[in-house]
């Protein structure tokens, strides 16, 4: 998923409690709108699509059948989710900063780790990896969880219930210094196996946080040619934006 995932348990042991920590389920109808904008926006030529940063697959799952998904991550433990919930795609280990791939696609999907990008140069980097991997007419989708103009700090708290286990979060959302670029994510999980002891696992991530004229320009430099999509004006969460940028290649590019 992103920049900090080799510092995070999140990312690695506590990779298969995903699913419980964040039902997949409940990216069904955002999965459905991802897809019909990208086949909206390539006219209906979409057989390929390269998911970066694709973490536990919740939104591959829900994913045409036909479509030739490659999902890449660069956590392994992540990917092994992801590839138990779409057994028909490709999953690859990688950076989206620098990942190159001798291959391209009609599509490109970026969902929320993109907010593992906390500096300019790392966002610009991940850009223009999906300008590489875009075939011309393609498209990509970038949706950042948040734009500074958005963002409100926030707290909340989830989890779900398996076949003996269960787990719960309580994640805190704050931007200690509004003067860089970068906001904090305090997490809490409580993990219980039937039959044994909870554990309580607790770390801090940090997500970048850029304004829209920032993103404009690096999708620019990176030789994009991208435009904003406002979605679901009335999103009850107010740590999530509603806005989406849709980016094609510029022909020079």
């Amino acid at each position: 998923m992103g920049h900090t995932r080799g510092m995070n348990r999140f990312y690695a042991d506590l990779a298969p409690w995903w699913p419980l920590i964040s039902n997949p389920e409940e990216y069904r109808g955002d999965a459905f709108l991802y897809e019909c904008t990208l086949r909206e926006a390539v006219r209906g030529e979409l057989s390929s699509l390269l998911e970066l940063g694709c973490g536990g697959g919740n939104n591959a799952g829900h994913f045409s059948d036909e479509l030739d998904l490659c999902l890449v991550d660069r956590s392994p433990s992540m990917l092994e989710v992801a590839g138990a919930r779409r057994p028909d795609a490709r999953c690859v280990a990688g950076d989206m900063r620098t990942l190159r791939l001798d291959e391209r696609f009609d599509a490109v999907f970026v969902h929320d780790a993109i907010a593992y990008m906390i500096t300019e140069p790392d966002l610009l980097a991940a850009l223009k990896t999906v300008a590489h991997h875009l075939r011309p007419g393609g498209a990509a989708l970038v949706v950042p969880d948040a734009i500074t103009e958005q963002f409100r700090p926030s707290s909340e708290h989830g989890g779900g219930d398996g076949e003996g286990r269960s787990a719960r979060y309580l994640s805190w959302t704050t931007d200690p210094d509004p003067q860089d670029t970068e906001v904090r994510i305090s997490l809490t999980f409580v993990l219980r196996k039937d039959g044994e002891d909870d554990q309580v696992v607790s770390e801090t991530h940090r997500w970048g946080l850029f304004p829209r004229a920032t993103w404009l320009r690096l999708f620019a430099e990176a030789g994009l040619h991208a435009e904003e999509l406002v979605v679901d004006p009335d999103r009850a969460d107010p740590r999530y934006g509603n806005l989406m940028f849709l980016a094609r290649r510029r022909p020079t590019l």
